[in-house]
């Protein structure tokens, strides 16, 4: 058994949760502390985390790691988000937090933030994947944004960012100060544009029957009211609608009272009850869950399915990759090509582990690459690599860090255009040695796997790839004409032969004719 740590330093809140993790009992808070700091407001008025809220940080900071000393925890992760990474001070306030408390902050991008949301879900059980086996979406409600992942037959389908986070929305309002039978209205016309629109682009093909919840007012109060339930915090969406009415009609008082949270938490609340409902509204969902879910938890999921604690409750590789694929959809790629693609990089990507040292993130990093090699052409048949490029870097992928896309978006980039090399790329971006070497090496991959499909016909039927030596023999077992593969082999050859040390030889081998 572990005992694991987990801290989410949040826009509006700084909480800890503390786990016992073992194989026979799986995941067992047995502590859950929470402190208000609206470092957000900072962030999103003044774009930097004042001097009082960093020391107000750093002292509840240094009273979570007594609290983990006490609890001999063996393990911790404290991660921040929005509110610090989108600071301007990020890397002045990370430094402070370190010397002052001995914690070590690491900021993480909005994807991998929502991913992990997302696998807080599934930690609550099987129920998870009975629901999305249905039209569902997620909306996961932050401080300076909500993440709407829709999900239709157990697939994830589609996942998308929206500026319409509550504290956002909050200083926004407080800034036309409002008569309070105004608020509704105005929250009404800040968010209805933005979801009718996410509507109309990502809803046209689903039915959506649930909406799950991740936030951390509603869904506490959810849970609560649907306490005697089979299943906590489930509500037909009709029920919903008249809970948010209700709540209109009571004074703050007895809001505090009846619901049992902070009075200055109220208005949050309100917020959003009133973005649940619209969203619930226009997708004509029939039932809302809201589980309970928080960062926290599933940070404890990753750590133990990392170290092997529990098993994985869902395929979370396989939503990535359908995040790619329907990426590639929407811009019009051809899925047989992508697969035929991805089969030849992967055929080559095994074949090579003893010589490119990389492991399996690097080969999903490679996957979605050859799902997205040429998105580019719905912009630009003659700026395919540009345009490819750009199409990856503005384009969320949900579980992913901003390094990875970036990674991501320069090996679909250098498969169309002249390698270049790091003096020259550590210009223009921030890069480190170590991800351009990664660049490098799955751009040697996919150039010789574009060049082995180079017709976009499909023509081999089985590809095998073994290391001989200084050699790469790829069999193709077809009778089929590949002159045109082999006549532009050779070019992208040498540069895989320049990154590996290795040539890569195509051999074919021909069916008998009977």
């Amino acid at each position: 058994m572990k005992t694991f740590a987990a801290i989410d330093v949040g826009s509006y809140e700084l909480a800890m949760k503390i786990f016992e993790l073992s194989e026979r009992k799986g995941m067992r808070e047995i502590e859950h502390i929470r402190h208000r700091i609206e470092l957000g407001t900072d962030t999103y008025t003044s774009e930097k985390v004042s001097y009082e809220r960093v020391d107000e940080l750093c002292k509840v900071l240094r009273e979570f790691a007594d609290i983990m000393k006490g609890y001999r925890v063996d393990a911790y992760k404290a991660y921040g988000t929005s509110a610090i990474r989108e600071a301007e001070n990020t890397a002045i306030l990370l430094d402070q937090i370190r010397i002052r408390t001995g914690i070590q902050i690491e900021v993480i991008s909005n994807s991998e933030q929502r991913f992990l949301d997302y696998k807080s879900i599934a930690s609550k059980g099987v129920v998870f994947n009975s629901i999305i086996e249905k039209g569902t979406t997620i909306v996961d409600i932050g401080g300076g944004s909500i993440q709407i992942s829709v999900f239709d037959k157990d697939s994830l389908v589609s996942t998308q960012n929206l500026r319409l986070g509550i504290l956002r929305m909050r200083e926004k309002i407080m800034k036309l100060r409002p008569k309070n039978a105004q608020v509704e209205e105005l929250v009404e016309e800040m968010i209805s544009n933005q979801i009718y629109n996410f509507k109309k682009m990502y809803l046209k093909e689903y039915d959506i029957q649930n909406i799950i919840v991740v936030d951390d007012y509603v869904a506490p109060v959810l849970k609560k009211m649907t306490g005697k339930n089979s299943e906590k915090g489930y509500i037909a969406a009709e029920d919903y609608y008249h809970f948010v009415d209700a709540f209109h009609k009571k004074n703050i008082d007895d809001l505090t009272e009846y619901l049992g949270i902070a009075e200055e938490n109220i208005f949050l609340l309100f917020l959003s009850g009133i973005l649940i409902r619209k969203l619930a509204k226009v997708m004509e969902a029939e039932y809302i869950w809201a589980p309970g879910a928080t960062l926290c938890d599933g940070m404890a999921y990753e750590y133990a399915e990392q170290n092997k604690i529990i098993a994985p409750a869902h395929n979370f590789e396989q939503d990535i990759i359908a995040c790619a694929q329907n990426i590639s959809k929407r811009y019009m790629g051809s899925r047989k090509r992508g697969e035929t693609l991805e089969k030849i990089t992967l055929a080559i990507f095994d074949s090579m582990r003893k010589i490119h040292g990389l492991g399996n993130r690097e080969r999903l990093l490679l996957r979605i690459a050859a799902l997205l090699h040429d998105c580019g052409k719905y912009i630009s048949l003659s700026a395919v690599a540009v345009s490819s490029y750009n199409i990856v870097m503005a384009t969320e992928i949900i579980g992913l860090s901003h390094m990875e896309r970036e990674m991501i978006a320069n090996v679909v980039k250098y498969n169309h255009l002249d390698f270049d090399y790091y003096e020259e790329i550590s210009k223009a971006t921030a890069i480190d040695q170590q991800s351009y070497l990664t660049i490098a090496k799955l751009t040697a991959i996919i150039r010789i796997a574009n060049a082995l499909d180079k017709s976009h016909k499909q023509k081999f039927k089985d590809i095998k790839a073994v290391l001989k030596d200084d050699q790469l023999l790829i069999t193709v077992d077809n009778s089929v004409d590949i002159t045109l593969e082999k006549g532009l082999f050779q070019e992208k050859a040498n540069f895989f032969e320049e990154v590996y040390s290795v040539r890569p030889v195509i051999k074919q081998k021909r069916i008998n004719q009977f």
